[in-house]
């Protein structure tokens, strides 16, 4: 079966799923880490995008971010994989790729599932055994939305502004939300979304997206096409 082509729309958020190759560590220490973030908002503000959130865990990196155009996201992965790639290598003495073939990514409709594709990006490293707060995870946005530091990597989605009129409000409400969790089935849905590269909306978004992409947004149906009945 043919592989899709990417969804990327200027002016929607996406979520965007990168996997090290082998499930092997990304990062091996601190400055590791530091040095992917770093790549990441130069990537970001060179080719124009907007970044709303991060996680990044043992083995994976999980992104939500706004293109500026159709392009920007896949040169922004495509410059930040270069630079971090390669300066993990030198730093230690290794050569090939760390990642497990392309990044993965969705489009999603910000008014319904921009909070919910937030808090799945801030409560992976909670799923992934790292933390039992994610608030307090160092390596991810979380810290940023319920106000414990400032994160100039950061820019606000106006979906998030919508939480309340001083960031103390949209701050105290935020970390309620990301502290009631996500079901089974939420997690599930986005986690397979990203991977597979099907849109979050409503029934009229995905349509209008499916004609601007000019690709499928949704799985087709399971099951022999229904046979028209005659009048």
């Amino acid at each position: 079966m043919a592989r899709l082509p990417r969804l990327s729309v200027a002016g929607l958020p996406h979520l965007v799923l990168q996997r090290a190759h082998g499930r092997q560590p990304f990062a091996l220490d601190d400055d590791d880490r530091r040095n992917y973030l770093h790549a990441l908002g130069e990537a970001a503000l060179a080719q124009g995008v907007d970044i709303h959130g991060y996680a990044l865990t043992d083995t994976e990196v999980l992104l939500l971010g706004t293109p500026k155009s159709d392009d920007s996201l896949g040169r922004m992965m495509q410059a930040l994989g270069r630079r971090y790639v390669n300066a993990f290598n030198r730093r230690h003495g290794r050569a090939g790729t760390l990642w497990e073939g392309r990044f993965r990514n969705t489009i999603l409709e910000g008014e319904h599932f921009f909070l919910a594709c937030l808090r799945h990006v801030e409560l992976a490293p909670q799923h992934a055994g790292l933390t039992l707060d994610p608030a307090t995870y160092r390596w991810s946005s979380a810290g940023h939305h319920v106000g414990r530091h400032r994160d100039p990597l950061i820019r606000d989605h106006p979906v998030y502004w919508t939480l309340g009129n001083t960031p103390f409000e949209r701050e105290h409400a935020y970390r309620m939300w990301l502290e009631q969790g996500e079901s089974d089935t939420e997690r599930t849905r986005l986690r397979v979304s990203a991977s597979q590269g099907w849109a979050l909306g409503s029934d009229p978004f995905i349509a209008a997206l499916a004609t601007t992409a000019g690709r499928p947004t949704r799985p087709r149906a399971r099951g022999r096409p229904r046979k028209s009945v005659p009048i």
